[in-house]
């Protein structure tokens, strides 16, 4: 089966790439080229591009003053009194010894930080996206989850997001698959057996999901 065509970037287009990404939103810059979201931020990854430390803080400020975004709920507002206002606690025993010590952040190295916003790739080769600053590992999510949740869709306990074409850079909504955990553990073992029946796997997985859309389009 062969792969989708991937997007050819001209001169003019790395030119504007690399002006912009570093202070507009990605979706803003894909909507000047005209290509996906996703294709900006892969090329910029690809590049060592990143946003600029103000540029981020104005985008998580804006997505936080909008008043749809899931955190402004659970924020304080000017009339709520925080429950612990006017007291002091202070810890006993040996707690002093495993306190944040000056230069770390959250009990992250000063240096290791980035905030909200920014995005990495996980040594699996997904594209994560830091969503909370708690210093968990929590804190960033993969991307193309958040993208299959922002288009209202739930994963399930015993449930996984793959990627139909294999091309974990393909984040884009058509490209992703919900299959049951037991599945894709028959699916990843079905290439213990050759190229050749996981190719032949492959396309009998290619051949049900055309059917099925062919199925929900005549009903």
């Amino acid at each position: 089966m062969n792969r989708p065509t991937r997007l050819i970037w001209t001169e003019p287009m790395l030119a504007t790439l690399h002006e912009l990404y570093p202070y507009l939103r990605s979706h803003d810059i894909a909507e000047r080229l005209g290509v996906r979201r996703e294709q900006v931020l892969w090329k910029a990854w690809r590049l060592g591009l990143k946003k600029t430390k103000e540029a981020i803080a104005t985008m998580a400020k804006q997505r936080m003053q909008d008043p749809n975004h899931p955190g402004r709920q659970h924020q304080f507002h000017s009339a709520q009194t925080p429950w612990n206002k006017g007291t002091h606690y202070q810890a006993g025993g040996r707690s002093a010894e495993t306190q944040f010590k000056p230069g770390t952040r959250n009990g992250t190295a000063a240096y290791n930080w980035v905030p909200i916003g920014s995005e990495r790739v996980s040594k699996d080769g997904y594209l994560q996206r830091k969503l909370t600053d708690t210093g968990n590992i929590r804190d960033f999510v993969a991307v193309h989850h958040i993208i299959w949740r922002e288009a209202g869709r739930t994963i399930p306990p015993s449930h996984a997001l793959i990627f139909k074409d294999g091309d974990k850079t393909n984040i884009a909504l058509d490209n992703l698959e919900l299959i049951s955990r037991a599945d894709l553990m028959r699916r990843n073992s079905v290439h213990n057996y050759g190229p050749e029946i996981a190719q032949l796997h492959q396309l009998q997985g290619v051949i049900t999901r055309r059917i099925n859309q062919r199925l929900r389009k005549s009903a």
